[in-house]
């Protein structure tokens, strides 16, 4: 494991198309239950280094009721993003993440994970990726069909504050997917 991380910390296959360069942020070991597969680290992670430490990150560890350090503990879970680096700016908020991490890096690693119990899909990128024609339409329909791509993955949509309009139009997110995934991150970390 560590020397397929120590390739991908020094990755720059994409660094052409960054706006600050290369700096691969992903968070794993052979040991990890739960695999967070998110969309790409935003500037502030680009310069922390540090998976989710920033606003969205506080959020979903209020989805998943756990604490920094139980989130943090690479053997609960693996931080494996959708694009390593950080994409740019778009027009409105972040560019996607770059197409050459997943195909590139993701199995290698999801291999090397023997002790793997449930893969978290955050947001239409992930999700599109990984559920391909079982995906439904929208992020939406996906979020909230979650049931039918369980026991392996679990569908939620972008913890980030930006997200407070699509939260509040569907109640029924709060009410119902994240008690399950509570339940279901307890009972693996346990």
């Amino acid at each position: 494991m560590q020397t397929l991380l120590s390739e991908i910390k020094q990755c720059t296959i994409c660094e052409p198309y960054l706006d600050l360069g290369a700096n691969p942020v992903v968070s794993v070991h052979q040991k990890s239950k739960i695999i967070i597969v998110g969309q790409a680290p935003g500037t502030k992670v680009h310069v922390s280094g540090i998976p989710w430490d920033d606003a969205s990150g506080k959020q979903l560890r209020k989805w998943l009721n756990v604490s920094d350090e139980v989130f943090y503990d690479v053997e609960n879970f693996a931080i494996v993003p959708m694009g390593f680096c950080y994409p740019g700016k778009g027009k409105s908020g972040d560019k996607p993440p770059r197409k050459e991490c997943a195909p590139k890096w993701h199995q290698q690693l999801f291999d090397k994970m023997p002790k793997l119990k449930l893969i978290i899909l955050i947001g239409m990128y992930a999700q599109n990726y990984y559920l391909k024609d079982t995906a439904k339409r929208t992020l939406t329909e996906t979020v909230d069909n979650y049931p039918a791509y369980l026991p392996k993955y679990f569908t939620l949509p972008h913890p980030s504050p930006r997200n407070r309009f699509w939260l509040t139009k569907n109640p029924w997110f709060e009410l119902n997917v994240i008690p399950e995934l509570q339940k279901r991150v307890a009972a693996i970390i346990e």
